[in-house]
């Protein structure tokens, strides 16, 4: 059985920042930009300057008996150990898997 490929985006709040939190995460805010957000295997976090709410974007590789629900799982706790190595609390994680396998890309026509 071959591998799948999913882009899953986990979404939280943050909790509990103290304020030197608060001056690390706005300080490296202009990184974390919507603009900059990209899928990576490791994980890229976004968030705004309102410091509430981030979005936590990653390619999970499973293998193919694995679903999305597992790839969800999976990209959750890559963002819950991204947010403890910086120190930051969160609220509880959602997320939304999309299969790459699955996409169906159109191409123009000539």
């Amino acid at each position: 059985m071959s591998d799948r490929t999913y882009r899953v985006i986990v979404r939280g709040v943050f909790a509990d920042l103290d304020e030197t939190r608060r001056a690390d995460l706005l300080a490296a805010a202009d990184r974390h930009d919507i603009l900059n957000a990209q899928f990576t295997d490791e994980g890229t976090l976004v968030y705004d300057r309102s410091l509430r709410t981030f979005s936590f974007r990653c390619v999970v590789r499973q293998p193919g008996d694995g679903d999305e629900e597992t790839a969800v799982g999976h990209a959750c706790d890559r963002a819950a150990a991204d947010l403890a190595g910086r120190g930051v609390g969160h609220g509880p994680l959602r997320g939304a898997a999309t299969s790459l396998d699955d996409m169906k890309i159109r191409r123009p026509r000539r």
